[in-house]
């Protein structure tokens, strides 16, 4: 018996462009949801020109897009923007990802929407929220990173912060929330039949990443120190090593019976056994065995032991070992490709069958109905 996904028949107009909105979007029409994506006439959502390509737009457009359908709009334009709103009027869900202000000077902000669909559910995107002084600020995710306090709690060895290893605000701090609360607005709306403006704001959501320097700032631990803490260098037990080739192991033996196994391992005198005081003579001790030996060594040393600890793998090691799938069943087509997709975060059960998906060209803005089953 095939159930259909649980977003079956949700519609979805999206206004946003590049990261945080359109995954949102993505994860919805993955559960279901007949997602619209509104974009500007002629080049469109910037990230279609961005590379390498795939077909006529680029591969990172593709994945975060594929399954929607996109029309091209000039919202300045009163008939455009019109239409627009008459699409809007007849959707369970609005996302858009302009400035504050902006979508209101369109004419397509959330009271102007409501006038016209009072149940719908509004999702807006921002660096830095709806409201206060740095409302209106132009930013990207290093920046969000770098003003919650983030980016500075690791340090390497000269004092600076690396760059993060991928857009984490935009994802953890944008598209997740976003998709949270439009499923929580929804179940909200079915009970009282009032739609609601979610208002998304990344840096305030970051916090939430820092979760356990809240903690010990409030239960009196103070404020964390760059590259001292537990989990970001002040540890032995969680750290990144150097290998004799060149390449790294990440240690992350914090509870006492992997950190045991790993000094025998790494043949640690007993009296490391409790670092405690001792935790820059530990690492240089730590760093002076592994930086003997190849990563492959340890490859073969750590496996089959409990020890929470591995070489630190390139994307092309990863796929080799079936930790990264880029060859799944839910496949990228069009002219000349057919690819897997991005994995999706929603279960199996609860999502659209696997199957091949183009990304939307960009068609001209319709006149008559444009959801399905309509």
């Amino acid at each position: 018996m095939t159930t259909l996904p649980p977003l079956s028949g949700l519609r979805v107009l999206d206004l946003s462009t590049l990261l945080p909105g359109p995954l949102a979007t993505l994860l919805l029409a993955e559960a279901g949801a007949d997602v619209i994506k509104i974009e500007r006439p002629g080049q469109g959502d910037e990230m279609r020109a961005y590379r390498p390509k795939l077909g006529e737009a680029s591969a990172n457009y593709a994945v975060l897009n594929r399954g929607k359908r996109a029309y091209a709009a000039n919202l300045k334009n009163p008939v455009e923007r019109d239409r627009v709103l008459e699409m809007a009027a007849a959707a369970d869900v609005v996302v858009e990802q302009f400035r504050p202000g902006v979508v209101e000077r369109l004419g397509l902000g959330y009271q102007q929407v409501r006038a016209v669909n009072p149940g719908v559910i509004y999702c807006s995107i921002t660096g830095y929220g709806q409201h206060g002084p740095n409302a209106t600020r132009a930013a990207h995710d290093l920046n969000y990173l770098a003003e919650t306090g983030l980016l500075g709690v690791v340090v390497d060895r000269g004092g600076n912060p690396p760059l993060p290893p991928t857009v984490l605000a935009d994802i953890a701090a944008g598209t997740y929330p976003a998709v949270m609360n439009i499923l929580l607005a929804l179940r909200q709306r079915d009970a009282t039949g009032e739609g609601c403006h979610l208002d998304i704001g990344m840096t305030r959501n970051l916090q939430l990443l820092a979760y356990g320097y809240f903690a010990t700032h409030q239960g009196g631990g103070g404020w964390p120190a760059p590259g001292s803490e537990l989990l970001t260098g002040g540890s032995p037990r969680y750290r990144v090593y150097a290998t004799s080739d060149g390449r790294h192991v990440a240690v992350a033996a914090l509870e006492q019976r992997f950190w045991e196994r790993l000094a025998h391992l790494l043949e640690l005198p007993e009296e490391y056994l409790d670092e405690r005081g001792q935790e820059s003579a530990v690492m240089t001790a730590i760093a002076d065995r592994i930086g003997a030996r190849t990563a492959d060594y340890w490859r073969k040393a750590f496996d089959g032991e409990d020890v929470c600890s591995v070489v630190v793998a390139t994307f092309e090691e990863a796929v080799a070992a079936g930790l990264v799938d880029i060859d799944s069943e839910d496949r990228l087509t069009g002219e000349g490709f057919d690819v897997g997709t991005l994995p999706s975060p929603v279960d199996a059960d609860l999502r659209r069958p696997p199957g091949r998906l183009g990304y939307p060209e960009l068609g001209p803005l319709p006149d008559g109905p444009v959801w399905r089953g309509r």
